[in-house]
């Protein structure tokens, strides 16, 4: 039996604005199971990187997410990350010496938002918006992925 936080994640992913993002090709679901998820966002180089969802306590509660190794089943490894061209937003965002690469540096994320008060203020559009749920998040990663800033990672 389902929890209410995952019952309200999967249908999420059966909104339209979810699933238009999986027919555009932005996105797709490679497994859920409970609260953890694994989902697929592409980058303007055609390259997929996989994001560990947690998203216990959804929608109240913003979900965390990390860069994964979909096939190992384990944290991508750092030579794989993404990375900035130009030492800017998208090296700010996927940090792996920020709480050891477990969670975006985003404020759309329950890890980075607690302690940023600012950021409500800084960057309001940004912020976790339970009304919009995970196409929020993912909308915001994949801005980041198809930015100038976005450089394909050093192990390519």
């Amino acid at each position: 039996m389902s929890t209410p936080d995952e019952r309200a994640f999967r249908a999420d992913l059966e909104r339209a604005s979810f699933l238009l993002g999986v027919a555009d090709g932005r996105w797709r679901v490679i497994s859920a199971s409970g609260a953890i998820a694994v989902i697929a966002v592409r980058a303007k180089d055609g390259r997929e990187y996989a994001l560990r969802f947690d998203v216990s306590g959804y929608p109240a509660a913003p979900p965390t997410a990390r860069l994964w190794d979909a096939k190992a089943n384990a944290p991508l490894s750092n030579a794989e990350w993404p990375r900035s061209a130009r030492s800017g937003r998208v090296g700010a965002v996927f940090r792996s010496d920020w709480k050891a690469g477990t969670a975006l540096y985003l404020p759309c994320d329950r890890e980075a938002i607690e302690g940023h008060d600012g950021w409500h203020t800084q960057m309001p559009s940004k912020i976790w918006r339970p009304n919009i749920g995970i196409t929020h998040y993912l909308e915001q990663v994949h801005e980041l992925f198809h930015c100038a800033d976005y450089a394909a990672p050093l192990a390519a």
